[in-house]
């Protein structure tokens, strides 16, 4: 990801969540390097911005803090395929475990997480705003 993304970027981010990050929040995603991982995901014939992942890492953790696909691109393969590269990226960097936070409401999202090794780990209480909701954290321990 780089600042020249950032308008595909906040697109998606608006479309996707109720309570989009701000532009200053990816910016200092980029800025931040070294512990910040932002990845845009690209159509491969259109060269456009499809979606982007964000992930830090501090020694052998990682959080994955944004992800997200548009929505005309969901259920077709591109968050899954995107996500299995990222977990490979994480692995090679020697990952040993990696955490995120999803709305309790996000069955599809937690469905796919599910599928990629990552289990329910606990709910952090109203960590979500409009609407105020529950946060599940899900945990994958790398092999």
């Amino acid at each position: 990801m780089n600042r020249g993304d950032l308008s595909a970027v906040m697109e998606i981010e608006k479309k996707s969540f109720s309570n989009p990050w701000h532009l200053s929040s990816f910016e200092g995603e980029i800025a931040n390097d070294g512990i910040s991982f932002p990845f845009v995901i690209v159509h491969p014939e259109t060269r456009k911005v499809m979606g982007y992942i964000i992930f830090w890492q501090i020694g052998e953790e990682i959080q994955i803090s944004n992800f997200a696909v548009h929505p005309d691109q969901r259920r077709k393969g591109m968050g899954s395929s995107v996500l299995g590269r990222m977990l490979g990226i994480m692995k090679q960097r020697g990952a040993r475990i990696v955490t995120l936070e999803v709305r309790e409401s996000n069955n599809s999202a937690r469905a796919l997480y599910r599928r990629f090794g990552f289990e329910e780990a606990g709910t952090r209480k109203d960590y979500y705003s409009r609407p105020q909701e529950d946060a599940v954290v899900m945990l994958k321990r790398m092999k």
